[in-house]
């Protein structure tokens, strides 16, 4: 059952019918099985002014995000019918929107599939609840892209690529299209503006975050790790993303800018 809630716990007796409604709220989407962590949640998260809407299945997923995009995704991998891999993948496909996940696995690996898929961090159960808070609003306070690179065609050109964070993709010179998520958008973005100068994983997460130490540093390797897979599809990932053992990383492409421009700096 899909239930929507404002204010207070009760079900949302019109369905799907009044998830536009709350425009002044942010919308956070939480995909779990589990009634009384589901319900926790949909309480913690309404009394500190987000609006909630509850799945189980993919479907459920499918049906209020194609009415409403979220703003941000709390996903449990472990649902009982469904992989929550596999609804990760379909959110991803659909929409830009951060992902949690919430996950009682152990097992690193599950969690790393997870990121590769465009998770953008993640959460053990049993988890504290002002923690989730804290993390939430990390990835919610990704800056947006600016205007100015929106309207700008056709792309920051580097290696093979031609790089538009509106669309927040990667176009190769034979015409392959590869989709980004929205951090893999903004850390390639937040890259291309310090070419050649080397960063560190803490002034990534502060520059990413707006938020000194907002994401453990794992997860910028991670993300690191991800953007280097989808350019490997261009040749040369190594070169243009490299990795100084202990300091950070570079990112060094030929680059030639929108309209002839120099990358800002």
């Amino acid at each position: 059952m899909v239930t929507g809630h404002s204010g207070n716990d009760r079900p949302d007796r019109h369905g799907y019918d009044d998830l536009p409604a709350h425009k002044g709220h942010r919308f956070v989407l939480v995909v779990e099985d589990d009634m009384d962590i589901r319900s926790l949640l949909t309480r913690f998260l309404s009394h500190r002014g987000y609006h909630v809407a509850s799945a189980m299945t993919a479907a459920e997923v499918l049906a209020i995000i194609t009415l409403r995009p979220p703003d941000i995704v709390l996903l449990d991998l472990m649902l009982p019918k469904e992989s929550g891999h596999d609804i990760c993948r379909l959110i991803r496909d659909r929409s830009a929107a951060p992902i949690i996940m919430v996950t009682a696995l152990a097992d690193v690996r599950e969690r790393i599939a997870g990121l590769d898929l465009g998770a953008d961090d993640y959460i053990s159960k049993p988890f504290d609840l002002e923690e989730l808070a804290a993390r939430m609003r990390a990835v919610l306070r990704r800056p947006p892209i600016p205007a100015g690179h929106a309207a700008r065609e056709p792309g920051y050109r580097f290696g093979n690529w031609i790089f538009t964070p509106e669309k927040r993709a990667l176009y190769s010179t034979e015409g392959v299209r590869m989709t980004l998520t929205g951090a893999e958008t903004d850390l390639l973005l937040l890259l291309w503006n310090h070419a050649g100068t080397l960063l560190g994983r803490d002034r990534i997460i502060e520059l990413l975050y707006n938020s000194p130490g907002a994401v453990e540093e794992r997860t910028i390797d991670l993300l690191v790790s991800r953007l280097r897979r989808k350019l490997a599809h261009g040749g040369r990932q190594l070169e243009m993303l490299r990795t100084v053992r202990g300091d950070g990383y570079i990112f060094d492409p030929d680059m030639t800018a929108p309209d002839g421009e120099a990358p800002q700096r």
